[in-house]
């Protein structure tokens, strides 16, 4: 069963968190949520989100892939956590899945790991940041190698449904999607 660490940072965007949480469990993929520190996350909307552990706990684990939501203030609290960027950094060494979604790929940038990459993330997220070689997109989601990206809130399920895709196949992410109900 696949693994998939998902970093809670205070403020950070419920819908994308939640969205992510919730389809990834549909697939019986195994979810570890971590707050930064030991304590229930207030989203950017004010809900109140209990972690499965801290991020020091989480970090003895092994996973294979890295899930991170946007919303701020948290983005801005995941990429001042040298914690994350060691992780990044580590996962992306090994080709494991590294995917962000809304402001989120600003940690990505700020990380190293947008060289050369095609991306896209909420419009103007990456505006600061001059990396060579990126290419932005406005696709929904946008799969370059091992990273993943997507714009927002209401790109989140069909990020969602990419990431399990990529870690258990079509089969999987046909199974989960059509009890949802999707427009076609």
């Amino acid at each position: 069963m696949a693994s998939v660490l998902i970093p809670l940072a205070q403020g950070c965007e419920e819908l994308e968190a939640v969205t992510i949480i919730d389809l990834l469990r549909r697939a019986e993929v195994n979810v570890v949520t971590a707050g930064l520190d030991e304590h229930s996350i207030k989203a950017s909307r004010g809900v109140v989100i209990v972690p499965d552990t801290d991020l020091t706990s989480a970090l003895k684990q092994t996973f294979e892939m890295i899930v991170l939501p946007g919303g701020l203030p948290g983005t801005d609290f995941l990429n001042d956590d040298a914690r994350i960027k060691r992780l990044l950094c580590e996962m992306n060494e090994q080709g494991k899945w590294i995917a962000a979604i809304c402001a989120a790929p600003k940690v990505l940038a700020s990380a190293g790991l947008l060289e050369n990459k095609k991306v896209t993330s909420y419009p103007g997220t990456l505006e600061e940041f001059d990396v060579a070689g990126m290419v932005y997109s406005s696709a929904s989601v946008v799969v370059d190698g091992n990273i993943i990206t997507s714009r927002g809130p209401g790109t989140a399920m069909d990020f969602a449904l990419t990431l399990i895709e990529l870690l258990c196949g079509i089969e999987r992410r046909k199974a989960v999607e059509k009890p949802l109900q999707r427009p076609v």
